[in-house]
This record gives structure tokens, C-alpha cells and sequence, in this order.
């Protein structure tokens, strides 16, 4: 069977499995349990409407979880399943960001693409943050300046509260050679950001925003 799980649906439904394993280490109610779990499957199964019979068997042992370890191989037979990010080379990120002379491009050999919702890393000599991201089929290149606030917020592409930092770029404006500087705070930590992706709203929210669709 082909892979059909994207990397953030995945991290959706490990979500659920916690949920689950964290109802069963806190509930003895029966029916509640039965509900966690009813309402569990129904998440995960709602996140593939088109789904094949084959694959909505993959997904349904879910509802027998009920500790950590039974949550962990459950995870581990989906993983065979999950799309990775689309596969890109060091020559083709720099053909994305064709302005960046002097790119410093981060190795791609110990990357799990699996884990990957967008691919992102930090320039420390420039202080820019250099973003690749699918959005409509296509890898779409985004950069800007990036400075570390200290402080813990809610991140503009994963939605959670982690360490972030402003990131800034500019746009073109209404006019002929007018730009518009837009800034974002997003997270340090790029693969932890992915981590938290459980949906891809934000981030194509985000695209849109800085590519001014």
C-alpha cells in the first residue's frame, strides 16, 4: 500500500493515542472509556475522507490502546505509511532562494523527511531563517530576518506556545516598487515546530500571507 499519511496528520493522531493513553491512566468509567475511544477513531478516520477500506484498517487498532507501549507500536506500524516531505536537494534549494549568495544550506542526510511538514533552518551569520515549504504541489522558498525574543508564544505555524522569535520579511505593496515589511513569530526550533503540526491551516495561511496571494 502507497503512503497516504502526511506528517502532520500523523502527529494528529498522536495526539489521540496520548488522549487515550492518558484516559485509561485516569478514568475507570466503562462508558467514558468507550466515548475517548469512539471519539478518538472518529478524529483519525475524519482526517481521510477518501480513505480505502485497507487503509481505514491500518488506522482503526487505534481503539485498543490503552498504554504507552501499546500507543508506541501502534505509531510505529503507521510510519511505513507517512508521505515524506517532497524530496529536495542542496542544489535545489539554492535554484529556490537564487538572492542568497552565500546560503548556508543545512545537511539533508540525518533529516527524516517524514517528520517534515516544511523544512526550515537558521543562518546565524546573516540572522535570517530560510523556509521551504509545499503549498499547491510546489515547494515555495521563504526568507527573512529572525531575532530570538526570549520569551515562550504562540508560534505562527504550529499554533503552539514554544520559544519564538520575530521573523520578518518584506512583501510588495500596492504600488510599483512599494514593499510592505510583515512579521511573524514563529519558532526557534524549527523541528520541534514540525513536531507540533497537526494541520496544515496555519502554514498555508501563512504562505499566503508573505507571498501575498
Amino acid at each position: 500500500m502507497n503512503p497516504f499519511i502526511r506528517s502532520d496528520q500523523y502527529n494528529f493522531i498522536k495526539k489521540q493515542t496520548q488522549a487515550l493513553v492518558n484516559g485509561h491512566a485516569t478514568v475507570n468509567d466503562r462508558g467514558v472509556l468507550n466515548a475517548l475511544r469512539a471519539l478518538s477513531l472518529d478524529k483519525v478516520l475524519g482526517l481521510f475522507e477518501e480513505s480505502t477500506e485497507d487503509q481505514k484498517s491500518i488506522l482503526k487498532p487505534i481503539v485498543e490502546i490503552k498504554e504507552k507501549l501499546e500507543a508506541e507500536s501502534f505509531l510505529e506500524t503507521l510510519k511505513p505509511y507517512v508521505i515524506p516531505f517532497k524530496e529536495i536537494s542542496e542544489t535545489a534549494i539554492k535554484k529556490i532562494f537564487p538572492k542568497a549568495k552565500k546560503l548556508k544550506i543545512p545537511s539533508l542526510e540525518n533529516i527524516d523527511f517524514k517528520e517534515l511538514s516544511y523544512l526550515g533552518w537558521l543562518d546565524k551569520g546573516s540572522n535570517k531563517k530560510f523556509l521551504v515549504i509545499e503549498y499547491k504541489n510546489k515547494l515555495v522558498g521563504i526568507s527573512g530576518g529572525y531575532k530570538n525574543s526570549n520569551k515562550k508564544g504562540i508560534c505562527a505555524l504550529c499554533n503552539r506556545t514554544e520559544e519564538i522569535g520575530m521573523f520578518t520579511s518584506s512583501v510588495k505593496g500596492m504600488t510599483q516598487d512599494a514593499f510592505i515589511t510583515r512579521g511573524n513569530y514563529i519558532c526557534q526550533d524549527s523541528q520541534k515546530c514540525n513536531e507540533n503540526i497537526i494541520s496544515l491551516d496555519k502554514l498555508n495561511k501563512f504562505v499566503e500571507l508573505i507571498e501575498n496571494k
